[in-house]
This record gives C-alpha cells, structure tokens and sequence, in this order.
C-alpha cells in the first residue's frame, strides 16, 4: 500500500511549438515525487502542445484561454476544471501567463481552495526586463548596460552609448544578437511583431553563460538552488546540453537575491561570467526553466518542493547537489490518433 499523498496538479506548459517548455519537466519531477502520488491536470493554449498527447505523464488536458483574453475568461474556465476535477495546487510556467494567475491566485484559493505558490506582483513586475537597471541598483547586483527602444528611428543613436554587438530582447521571450543597426532592425521587426513593445537593447558581454534554477520560501530563504553551464545553445539561445557545476560564489549571489527580493516560488538567473570573474545578471525568469528536470537529476526535486511550500509546509533548505550531471535534450515523433487532435481541438480537452 503507497503511503503517498494523492494531489491533484495543474501545469501549464506542456512544450510550447516553437521552444521547449517548462511544464513537461515539472510534471517528469512531480510524477517521480517519493511523495505525493500525483494526477495531472494539463492546461494547454494551443492544440499541438506534445504534452497533451504524452498520456503516461498528462493525466487529463484541458484548452484555456490565452493570456490577452484576461483574468475573467480564466476565472471561468479553472471553475470549469475544477468542477471536473477537484484542483489542488496549479503551477504556471509561462512568463506571459503569470500575471493573471498571481491576480488570480487570491479568489482561487478562497473560492476553490486551489493552492498556488508565486511572487507577488511587484517581485514579478520589478525583475521585468525593462526594470532590470533599477532591479539592480536595489538588490545591489551587477547588470550590463540596457536601455528600452520604441521605434526603429531610436536604433542609428544606440552607437553614441553602446558598442556592437548587441543583445535585442523581447519583453518577453526571445533574443538575439546583433552585430550592425541592420541586424538591430531586423530583430526590432521580428520581435516586437510577436511580443510587442517595448524591444530591449543589452550591451552583449563576452564571457561564459551559466544559469541557475532556484526556488525561494517567500520569507528571504533559497529553498533549493542548482547551478548549470550550458554546453550546446541553440539558435534561440536556449540550452540543450547542460551540466551542474561547482559555483559557491553563483549559489551566494543566489542567496542574497532570494533575501534581499524575499522571491516566492521558482526562478531562473540567467547571467554571464567574464573572464575577470565579474558575473553579470542578463535575466530573471519568474518560474522554472525548461531544464528544471537537471536539478531533480542532482538530488533537489524543485517542483516536489513547490507543491509542498504551495500546501503550506514548511520545507528544509537543501544544502547540496550532485556536481557533474549533464542533461541532454532530444525530440521524438510522437504518433497520435487523429480522433485525440479533433477532440482537443472542438471540445477543448483529452
């Protein structure tokens, strides 16, 4: 007989099209959880999500609305799963989703006694990329030289205070570097056709990229932290290779930024170490990374955790890792049965 706790947990991100997901993981970390017993509840935007298909981990899916269509049309269609079946704890995992679910988070729990674990709204606005100067005058923490543009007429002036190449960024997702105003603008168009505006320009550093998935009690306290060098970076600049390394002064810069924000839930740092051992903080994702399945592989379950710290326990600190784990990303076919995608896709859940 399992002594394990059986919950109820809906994930968002089950692999967006374009770029991995974080959702998958998480879910692979919370079905190996020593436990819970977990059933999951898939909340998909779109129909070609692989998730929705991959039926050994996704229990049941369910299509919501995007995040333009506000927090109404989201309220109604949670009492609507939730109707059906009896949500515990919800875990977002997309950056441009979180606003209207940590709006929501209150109402959820009070009147669906939904539980969910995330920064408040003024951690989630103040680490925006935008805000990231500010951010790091604040918390006392290095970041390169940025600034926000609005139209292309502001790219020929860039070169009176930056060098190239550049780094364009999205306010949300995406980036990529440029190297002439050509490429500024060519970047400008394409992402800010996608994400809207503003565009962010970075100055680009030369050093070695490394990244940190953490997960802070809400209280100043890192629960668990596991730092990772990239190994192979696709063209979008995400990671698909990667392995934990032995950074104490990495782990510390975690800790200081989980005490001094009081960050709640799950994050991602990303940040650039220079060849003079400066490290520079490039980003803040407010959730797990795709590659959070990594520090399950080194002994810190972070999502396992977050459901714990969701239900209100009170969860001990890890204070190590396993140094030397690689993850390696791969993609599969998976063969699904035509009547799955027309039943996700006029009924709105599998």
């Amino acid at each position: 007989m399992s002594l394990k706790r059986k919950i109820n947990v809906a994930v968002t991100g089950l692999n967006a099209i374009d770029s991995p997901g974080p959702g998958v993981p998480v879910i692979r970390a919370l079905k190996e959880s020593k436990l819970f017993d977990v059933r999951i509840i898939g909340l998909a935007y779109e129909t070609l999500e692989p998730g929705i298909y991959m039926h050994d981990l996704v229990d049941k899916t369910y299509q919501i609305p995007l995040p333009s269509a506000g927090k109404a049309a989201l309220m109604a269609r949670l009492k609507y799963i939730h109707s059906k079946e009896k949500i515990d704890i919800i875990i977002p995992n997309f950056d441009a989703e979180l606003f209207n679910f940590i709006k929501l988070a209150d109402a959820l729990k009070k009147e669906m006694k939904i539980n969910s674990f995330l920064p408040t709204i003024e951690q989630f606005d103040e680490r925006h990329k935008p805000n990231l100067p500010e951010f790091a005058i604040k918390h006392k923490i290095k970041v390169p030289k940025s600034k926000m543009i609005f139209n292309v007429s502001d790219i020929p002036s860039l070169s009176k205070e930056f060098t190239y190449p550049l780094v364009v960024k999205g306010k949300f997702y995406d980036a990529s570097v440029a190297y002439t105003p050509e490429q500024v603008a060519t970047y400008f168009n394409k992402i800010s056709g996608k994400w809207g505006l503003p565009i962010i320009i970075q100055q680009f550093l030369y050093g070695q990229e490394v990244n940190v998935t953490a997960i802070g009690d809400g209280k100043g306290n890192c629960v668990g932290a596991v730092p990772m060098r990239k190994q192979y970076i696709t063209d979008k600049g995400k990671a698909w290779s990667g392995i934990s390394i032995d950074d104490k002064k990495l782990l510390a810069m975690t800790s200081k930024l989980m005490k001094s924000t009081k960050w709640k839930g799950g994050m991602e740092l990303e940040i650039i170490k220079t060849a003079n051992e400066e490290y520079y903080l490039i980003e803040i994702n407010p959730r797990f990374p795709a590659w959070v399945y990594l520090a399950k592989g080194c002994g810190q379950n972070h999502p396992e955790a977050l459901v714990r710290l969701a239900l209100g326990e009170k969860v001990k600190p890890w204070t190590q890792y396993d140094i030397g784990k690689m993850f390696v990303r791969y993609s599969y076919d998976l063969i699904v049965e035509l009547k799955e995608f027309e039943k996700i896709s006029t009924l709105g859940e599998l």
